[in-house]
């Protein structure tokens, strides 16, 4: 089967994504490392995120692959460890402007469609339920609050996880730089004409602002009998 995740930055996609393919034996396919792993790799070469031909060119090159460790899923593209690397300042600036590249999206789209055909999958990014797999069995679009969302991301570079501890806290300057990061991310993502940010019409919304995970992979579950099965079975 296959799990759609869709919404914006900050709104717990990633880690939602990840408890759910642990709980019930899923793969975790992040979409949204694979189009870091390009942005990551244009800003090393020095390419300019705004040339896209260049972007094009790096985007087929590229060979993106996931991993595990003792601290959680590792990414590596040309065989270099971008784990840390992909979650930067400088690639959360840039992401935007590869991901909204048409021929970047094609690329990634056909990588993404090909992990999804070796068993069941739940993948989550932006366009996952609209274009990537339209005919997947569960889709979700997550959204938070854009303070909920900023402090989040502020907690995760500072190594924390806000979604699992309720009393993290960040810098509340970097808090607000983020914000301000993330609202210019969701005006260029919603507003593309390639494969925009927008909810698939069979979508089911939540709201994960005043959620902790646990609660939002109970919803997402609950959606289809066979995840809400393996949740079950997982607890036992």
């Amino acid at each position: 089967m296959i799990v759609a995740i869709d919404g914006p930055a900050g709104s717990g996609k990633s880690t939602v994504a990840h408890a759910i393919a642990e709980r019930c034996h899923l793969t975790y396919l992040d979409t949204g490392a694979m189009y870091r792993s390009v942005t990551a790799e244009c800003l090393r070469q020095g390419i300019d995120p705004a040339d896209a031909a260049a972007v094009t060119r790096v985007a087929r090159a590229t060979t993106i692959t996931f991993g595990t460790s003792p601290a959680g899923q590792t990414v590596t593209a040309n065989g270099r460890d971008v784990t840390a690397e992909i979650r930067t300042p400088e690639v959360d600036r840039n992401v935007s402007a590869v991901s909204a590249i048409p021929e970047v999206r094609t690329a990634m789209v056909e990588l993404q469609r090909a992990y999804g055909e070796t068993g069941d999958v739940v993948a989550e990014g932006r366009d996952i339920g609209t274009v990537v797999f339209p005919k997947a069995d569960v889709k979700v679009f997550l959204t938070a609050d854009p303070a909920a969302r900023a402090l989040r991301r502020a907690v995760q570079r500072e190594g924390g996880d806000a979604a699992k501890d309720a009393s993290a806290t960040a810098d509340p300057a970097e808090v607000e730089r983020i914000l301000a990061d993330l609202n210019r991310r969701d005006q260029l993502d919603s507003t593309r004409k390639t494969a925009p940010l927008k909810p698939a019409p069979d979508a089911h919304h939540i709201d994960s602002s005043s959620m902790g995970v646990d609660e939002v992979v109970a919803a997402i579950c609950a959606l289809d009998p066979r995840l809400e099965a393996a949740l079950a079975g997982g607890r036992s």
